[in-house]
């Protein structure tokens, strides 16, 4: 069978359990995984997986997130998963340095 009936199958199959089977790409780097698996995080354990995975959108400068990206921010945040805006080079520090973080 080829390959993408089954990646099709397993996007719906995830889909149907609440999780966002997102499209994995990376510019630059090969051989990546197909698809990276968003599971819902039970509230005991969003502190410590905020730790280690961020969604972070850069902005220019004063500009804010377009509404469709808001829409897709606020799917993330319902699963637990932390998403930063950042328009600045004074907030990627700010972002780097912090390691206590809430989600």
């Amino acid at each position: 069978m080829r390959e993408a009936p089954i990646e099709q199958y397993g996007v719906a199959m995830f889909k149907a359990q609440g999780d966002l089977p997102y499209k994995f790409t990376s510019p630059g780097r090969r051989n990546v995984p197909d698809r990276l698996r968003l599971r819902a995080i039970p509230p005991e354990h969003q502190a410590i997986v905020a730790r280690y995975v961020q969604f972070i959108e850069f902005k220019a400068t004063g500009e804010a997130p377009t509404a469709a990206q808001e829409r897709e921010h606020a799917r993330l945040r319902k699963l637990g998963f932390r998403v930063e805006v950042v328009d600045s080079m004074a907030g990627v520090t700010a972002l780097a340095a912090n390691s206590e973080v809430a989600p």
